[in-house]
């Protein structure tokens, strides 16, 4: 994309509850940002036109960062496509394809986690750093890796979410996951936590039980990504870690994991600013697919 100035930018972060749209130069001067729910893929994409098409200005380039599984190889015949999602309605849905041909526009693909790791890495926590991992514990938990400050594809895309992990001590929780039952998603997801305590997250007192399991499961995976990917920093989002008490806990467990093995002063002396939130709090996916779109 050959600009003699700043592109204009246009941003979709598509998620499995709600589709946030964004037009501007990120990540400060944003001109227009809507959100609704995501419902059938007819009405919800057709919401996103609207957006679009309801600008002065359209972008140069769009971002879309997606809900998975999703296919991010640009050879592959169903590049841009949801693939196989337990979201109903949403199996092989061509997000890319469709927006390309609606407005005419070049649109640039990843996964909603990717996204938001682009985004952190750009203008976030992130910005010190070529090697990170983002993860995202809400609806659905995912990660996301940038490494030599590029997101890290492969066969697919990273699954993190579905790891599966020791489970705590007296826990015997079947796991909410359609396809793995007890693995991460499964144990440590926003509905998961509804589907074992028959309430939201949210409304879970800071003291509760839930939260003892929820620092089990996230900091063994935090231990095993670090020992995985070595990422010179860890960054997790999603509505779930709003609980911010999440945070020292899960940092003392990983601690106390590694046991010193890793020998790196971040995990050692600094691991305040080695395991944290956001820089860009709850705009980092929305910021990392118009970040998607500078790759164009």
């Amino acid at each position: 994309m050959t600009h003699t100035s700043t592109p204009l930018l246009g941003g979709i972060e598509a998620g499995g509850t709600k589709f946030v749209c964004a037009v501007g130069y990120p990540p400060d001067n944003i001109y227009a940002l809507e959100q609704f729910p995501t419902t059938t893929p007819r009405e919800t994409l057709g919401r996103t036109l609207d957006f679009f098409r309801s600008q002065p200005h359209l972008p140069d380039a769009i971002g879309i960062a997606t809900f998975g599984p999703a296919d991010v190889r640009p050879t592959s015949n169903t590049y841009g496509f949801i693939t196989s999602t337990p979201k109903p309605g949403w199996r092989n849905t061509d997000l890319v394809g469709f927006v390309e041909r609606s407005l005419y526009l070049p649109a640039a693909f990843d996964t909603d986690v990717n996204g938001a790791a682009v985004g952190e890495h750009a203008w976030g926590a992130g910005q010190d750093v070529d090697n990170l991992l983002y993860l995202s514990v809400g609806t659905g938990f995912g990660g996301g890796a940038i490494v030599e400050g590029v997101p890290v594809h492969g066969l697919v895309h990273p699954e993190m979410g579905h790891l599966n992990l020791p489970r705590a001590n007296g826990d015997d929780f079947k796991g909410h996951c359609p396809y793995h039952g007890p693995c991460l998603e499964g144990m440590a997801s926003g509905p998961a936590i509804k589907a074992r305590w028959g309430i939201p997250a949210e409304s879970l007192p800071p003291d509760h039980t839930a939260w003892e399991f929820e620092a089990h499961y996230l900091s063994l995976a935090v231990t095993n990504l670090i020992l995985t990917l070595s990422p010179e920093r860890v960054i997790m989002g999603g509505g779930v870690m709003q609980q911010e008490h999440l945070f020292p806990a899960i940092r003392s467990r990983v601690q106390s994991y590694l046991n010193d093995y890793v020998q790196a002063d971040a995990i050692i002396r600094g691991i305040d600013n080695y395991i944290v939130p956001p820089g860009l709090g709850d705009r980092a996916g929305v910021l990392g697919a118009m970040g998607l779109a500078l790759s164009l």
